[in-house]
């Protein structure tokens, strides 16, 4: 019996682009369903009731939610192709340790650049770069994060680089010059067909920061 996947995310979350490369590496077939985070679906609230957010990866019935555990399950079901996470204890740890590093500091950190008072923005946007020059220092010579092939620390990372426009031009500054060795890392990510086919349109994300700014009374 084949396995039954579906998967509930929205376009614009970089959460769940994770979710999709992840399955895109591992040659999974799956069900997508585009959830409206509004008007959540029924289905959404039944298999993820505690935080009713997205993604949520359904298989053969059974939910997993929060995107790096869902990786990490794909990754452990799916062994025999295309392996995200080290075999090796201690790099396993480090992976997960940026992983997590990721998702504590760039969020928020990317989050203040659009959402912050004029007199503040500097401060947002020098912060967001100190982020990204600690993970350049972890990435150091090496192609990608966890060294000559693209894993789970680059996977957890690179969704976020189709909200770099929206931060340039809201913060009104740019990235590049300030971290060439991270921009580097991102443009050889998007070399790969599995990324750049299910990166969000950064167009459309700027769209979507522009709403969300409307919602949330920022000119």
């Amino acid at each position: 019996m084949a396995d039954e996947v579906v998967l509930l995310g929205t376009y614009v979350s970089m959460f769940a682009v994770r979710v999709k490369i992840a399955l895109a590496d591992k040659g999974i077939q799956y069900e997508y369903k585009e959830e409206n985070l509004v008007n959540k679906s029924p289905l959404l609230l039944q298999m993820n009731p505690i935080h009713k957010k997205i993604p949520v990866l359904i298989h053969n019935g059974k939910p997993i939610c929060e995107s790096l555990i869902i990786v990490e399950y794909i990754d452990e079901v799916w062994k025999d192709k295309s392996p995200l996470l080290p075999s090796d204890p201690y790099k396993k740890a480090q992976a997960r340790f940026w992983a997590d590093y990721v998702d504590k500091k760039i969020y928020d950190a990317g989050k203040k650049i659009w959402t912050t008072k004029v007199e503040d923005q500097e401060a947002a946007n020098k912060e967001f770069i100190e982020c990204l020059k600690v993970l350049e220092g972890e990435l150091g010579d090496k192609p990608y994060f966890g060294g000559e092939s693209f894993g789970f620390v680059d996977l957890a990372l690179i969704p976020y680089y189709s909200w770099f426009p929206a931060y340039e031009k809201f913060g009104k500054f740019s990235i590049e010059p300030e971290c060439p060795k991270f921009v580097a890392w991102a443009k050889r990510c998007m070399q790969k067909e599995n990324v750049s086919k299910y990166l969000s349109d950064p167009d459309k994300i700027y769209d979507f920061v522009v709403m969300l700014r409307q919602r949330m009374g920022i000119v």
